[in-house]
């Protein structure tokens, strides 16, 4: 009986161990941070398209932040035929941050002109001084989450805090990916001095007229922006998406106080990002500025717009390998040997 009662003993302390190290009820509020965090939102991959990326990405954090690298694909793999108006020559727009950007600027049924210059800094991320609010969402973003992450210091969550570091170090990777695969590459033959008007066809009926120095307006559409990743790039882009969904297991250890205020900072950093978005009137890009002068001009036919250009412009036949007009015989051996670029 002696063994039986120490084996009975033995079970009964077991069982009141496990009870006392038996996990908290389930919280669900602690997936909240993980699930706002993996929310597939462009906000961030919109700035980036829009105006590079610096250091300071680090300390904006919001949803999507996993999808900055996506940059490269919100033209949505559209290529619009593009028209030299001084020399006839078509070609395409190889530039997905340029797509972008005349989608966002290009209207229905309206031709939209542009202005290309060059930048006093070559940088990607700094704003012109003339348009101080551009970035005034950028810098109270990264004062939120400094603020966020002072917050849950001060209430010893301790894994709380080890999520907003996560998230710090998950933005500080994919700036160095982008900066490694954003130096200029292939841009044409240089020209200097030269002026030049282009012509671009989006989808949807959007046109958009560009005027600058030809280099200019060749750092801008020629090429691409983002080069294709090494295998070194590839690496720290897996690593970086590992980061974001482990840390969904963090979140689920931080206190409810902790929870909230993580929360909190990812939706005011989105809307305030998403209002810098908004904001931006400009493409900044390797030294040079893009952006829209006066308001897009309606029109009721493509084909006005088509014979305006050709009077302004002094040559039908960039007209005629666009399609936007048909070629007759008056003009045909002006265009015989129309040059075509696609």
């Amino acid at each position: 009986m002696g063994g039986f009662g120490l084996l009975y003993k033995w079970n009964l302390q077991l069982v009141s161990g496990a009870q006392a190290t038996s996990p908290s009820p389930f919280n669900p509020l602690s997936l909240l941070p993980g699930l706002f965090t993996l929310t597939p939102l462009t906000t961030i991959a919109q700035r980036t398209a829009l105006r590079g990326t610096s250091l300071l990405d680090s300390l904006v954090l919001a949803p999507g932040l996993h999808l900055q690298p996506t940059a490269n694909e919100l033209h949505k793999g559209e290529y619009p035929a593009c028209a030299a108006l001084t020399s006839g020559y078509v070609f395409r727009v190889e530039n997905p941050a340029t797509v972008y950007f005349l989608q966002r600027v290009g209207r229905t049924g309206c031709l939209t002109d542009l202005e290309v210059s060059a930048q006093v800094s070559p940088s990607r991320f700094s704003s012109s001084r003339d348009e101080p609010l551009a970035s005034l969402g950028y810098y109270a973003a990264i004062g939120c989450s400094v603020f966020a992450a002072q917050k849950v210091y001060a209430l010893g969550d301790i894994w709380g805090f080890f999520f907003i570091s996560n998230l710090i170090l998950i933005r500080l990777i994919n700036y160095i990916v982008l900066r490694r695969r954003s130096k200029p590459g292939w841009l044409g033959a240089p020209e200097p001095g030269v002026r030049g008007d282009l012509f671009i066809l989006l989808s949807q009926d959007r046109w958009v007229r560009i005027r600058g120095q030809v280099d200019d307006l060749k750092a801008l559409t020629s090429g691409t922006w983002l080069s294709e990743p090494t295998t070194l790039d590839m690496f720290l882009d897996a690593v970086a998406k590992l980061l974001v969904h482990a840390n969904v297991a963090v979140a689920g250890h931080a206190t409810n106080a902790g929870v909230c205020t993580i929360v909190a900072m990812l939706l005011v950093n989105n809307g305030l990002l998403a209002l810098d978005n908004l904001r931006t009137r400009k493409l900044n890009m390797y030294g040079r500025t893009m952006e829209a002068v006066g308001t897009p001009k309606k029109y009721f036919r493509r084909r006005d717009l088509a014979e305006q250009l050709i009077k302004e412009s002094g040559r039908d036949d960039w007209a005629v390998a666009m399609g936007l007009i048909v070629q007759d015989k008056a003009s045909k051996e002006k265009t015989e040997g129309v040059r075509v670029t696609m």
